[in-house]
C-alpha cells in the first residue's frame, strides 16, 4: 500500500560557479530544496567528505643503512624525524576500480638512489631529493612531485622503500597493521583524508512568489588526490548507502503528489518565472538601467528576446550580457526562448504577462 505524501521542491541541477573554480576547489551551489533541507543535506555530505573519503597515503618507509627512526645518515643532512615530517606532506593520487585485482593491497615504491659526484657538484654540494625522486611507479599519480624529502651531500648508493596503502580519516603509526614488516621499517602517522575544507551555506531562493525555499551552496577544498567533484560524488554515494539500510523497516511505499496536473503545474510555474519583473531578480543597476531604457519590464519579455538583439541595445555590452545569462539560467531560463506553444509572441508578450497577473490578482482576491 502506498501512501500519499505532498510534493517535495527538488533542484533540476547542480551548479558549478564556474567564476571561481580552481584545480582543488569548486562551489556547487543547488535550488530549490524545502525549507529546512539545505541544512540537513549540507550538513551531512559536509561530515562525509571530511570522514568517510578514502586516498592513498605513505604508512612506512625503509632508508638502508637506517635501522630506527631515533638516528642521523652520514651524509644526509636531515635525521630520520625530519624526513618522516617531510613524508607525512606526500600526496599520492590513485582510484582503485573494481576491475583492478589486488588493487587495495599495500604497495611498496623501490627506489635505488645512485648520488654521483657529478649530481652533487651541479647542486653546489648538495643534492635535494623530492618526492619524484622515490615514487616512479606508474601506479600512483604524484601530486606535489617537488616535496623536498632530504638533502644528501655525499656521493652514495641507498635503497628506499615507500609502503603505500588505501584508508579513510588519521589514522596513528600504532594503528597500522602491516603484514611482513621488517627489522629496519619504520611506521608513520598516515593523514588518507583527501578533503581539507568543507563550507556549506544555506539562502533564501524563490519558487514562483514563495521566496523562502533553500538555496544550498557548497564549497569543497581537496588537496589534489581527488578532485572537488569526486569528493561531492563519492559523499553522496556513501550516504545513499548508509540511507538504505533504514529502508529495511519500510511498512509503507511513499508516492509524491506532483501538483493539480503535471503540465499545468509546470505551465504555471513556468509563468510566474516568466511574470516576474525586472527588479525582482536583483540584476545590477546598468543592466536594469539598459533594460528599462530598452523598456523591457518583465523576464517573459527578456527571454523571448534574441541575444544577438541584446547587445544592439545603447550602453549594454558583454558583462552584462553574461550577468543576465547567469541569471537565467539559475531560474532554467534562457535568451532566444520559443514562448509560441503557450500562446506568447513578441507582439502580444505585455498584454499576456498583464492578462496573467490581472487572472492571478483576480484569483487570490
Amino acid at each position: 500500500m502506498a501512501v500519499k505524501y505532498g510534493k517535495f521542491e527538488l533542484p533540476s541541477k547542480i551548479k558549478v560557479d564556474e567564476s571561481d573554480r580552481k584545480e582543488n576547489f569548486a562551489r556547487f551551489i543547488a535550488e530549490p530544496f524545502e525549507r529546512g533541507f539545505g541544512h540537513t543535506i549540507g550538513n551531512a555530505l559536509r561530515r562525509i567528505m571530511l570522514t568517510s573519503l578514502e586516498a592513498p597515503s605513505i604508512i612506512s618507509v625503509r632508508i638502508e643503512s637506517v635501522p630506527h627512526e631515533y638516528m642521523a645518515s652520514e651524509g644526509i643532512i636531515e635525521d630520520m624525524t625530519h624526513i618522516i615530517l617531510n613524508l607525512k606532506g606526500a600526496l599520492l593520487r590513485k582510484l582503485p576500480v573494481d576491475e583492478e585485482s589486488g588493487s587495495r593491497d599495500n604497495k611498496i615504491l623501490t627506489t635505488m638512489l645512485d648520488i654521483t659526484p657529478a649530481m652533487l657538484e651541479q647542486g653546489n654540494g648538495q643534492y635535494v631529493v623530492t618526492l619524484k625522486d622515490l615514487c616512479g611507479d606508474p601506479t600512483f599519480e604524484v601530486v606535489n612531485p617537488e616535496l623536498k624529502v632530504f638533502t644528501i651531500t655525499k656521493p652514495m648508493a641507498r635503497r628506499v622503500d615507500l609502503k603505500v596503502a588505501m584508508g579513510r580519516g588519521y589514522v596513528p603509526s600504532e594503528r597500522h597493521q602491516i603484514v611482513d614488516k621488517v627489522t629496519d621499517e619504520i611506521i608513520i602517522d598516515s593523514a588518507f583524508s583527501p578533503v581539507r575544507l568543507v563550507n556549506y551555506y544555506v539562502e533564501n531562493t524563490r519558487v514562483g512568489q514563495d521566496t523562502d525555499y533553500d538555496r544550498l551552496i557548497i564549497e569543497v577544498h581537496t588537496d589534489g588526490r581527488v578532485k572537488p567533484e569526486e569528493a561531492l560524488t563519492f559523499a553522496t554515494q556513501i550516504g545513499v548507502m548508509h540511507f538504505q539500510i533504514f529502508d529495511q523497516l519500510k511498512i509503507h511505499s511513499i508516492s509524491f503528489d506532483k501538483g493539480e496536473t503535471e503540465v499545468n503545474t509546470d505551465r504555471d510555474a513556468l509563468l510566474q518565472k516568466l511574470a516576474l519583473k525586472i527588479n525582482e531578480i536583483e540584476l545590477s543597476v546598468r543592466s536594469t538601467n539598459c533594460l528599462a531604457g530598452a523598456n523591457i519590464e518583465t523576464i517573459a519579455e527578456l527571454v523571448i528576446m534574441p541575444e544577438i538583439e541584446m547587445l544592439k541595445f545603447r550602453n549594454f555590452g558583454k558583462k552584462s550580457l553574461n550577468e543576465i545569462k547567469a541569471k537565467l539560467e539559475e531560474m532554467g531560463l534562457s535568451l532566444g526562448m520559443d514562448l509560441n506553444k503557450m500562446g506568447i509572441t513578441r507582439d502580444n508578450v505585455k498584454d499576456v504577462m498583464q492578462d496573467y497577473l490581472n487572472q492571478k490578482a483576480g484569483t487570490e482576491v
